[in-house]
């Protein structure tokens, strides 16, 4: 396979992105693109890729940082509500490409996106997902919160958080 390289989403990667989001949810869940095209635009640095050595694409994670404690649907709708200075890291999807999966991939971005997120400062992460992913959000050190207030795509969701220890001591 070669070396894997993580990096950031540019323009250029929304009609991969897209297709590789078509295939990874129902169409009621997938993001479009021009939702993809948008987040791009607005905070592409909050897109996670895993390439190959040839730059296929072979998986992504994106999602938006904001103060808000909770995942909710208006955000999947409206990208100017990411707040680069946000406290919590809001992940709307983990994908691999359908040839792709069962090797590692999204748990391989899975600890960049943490590693990342905690190395920006930010207090943690929320991610919504079905009750069939909860235990492999849980392995990363995801806390379920239970079902979440989203309907997003008309389907039960769990809400997810990862919480990062203070980085600061209090004095007595």
């Amino acid at each position: 396979m070669g070396a894997l390289t993580i990096r950031h989403a540019v323009a250029a990667d929304v009609d991969v992105l897209s297709a590789i989001e078509s295939a990874g949810f129902p169409p009621a869940e997938a993001a479009s693109a021009d939702r993809i095209r948008e987040r791009v635009a607005v905070y592409g640095s909050h897109f996670w890729l895993l390439t190959d050595a040839s730059g296929r694409i072979l998986a992504f994670i994106n999602g938006m940082a904001t103060d808000r404690p909770d995942l909710t649907d208006d955000m999947y709708e409206d990208a100017l509500m990411h707040d680069p200075r946000g406290a919590w890291q809001m992940i709307f999807g983990v994908t691999t490409a359908p040839e792709s999966r069962h090797h590692g991939y999204a748990s391989l971005l899975m600890r960049r996106v943490i590693d990342d997120t905690r190395m920006a400062g930010r207090r943690g992460l929320v991610l919504t997902c079905k009750d069939r992913l909860v235990g492999f959000y849980e392995r990363f050190g995801y806390a379920d919160e239970g079902v979440s207030a989203s309907t997003h795509g008309d389907v039960v969701w769990h809400q997810m958080r990862l919480t990062f220890p203070s980085t600061h001591r209090e004095e007595a």
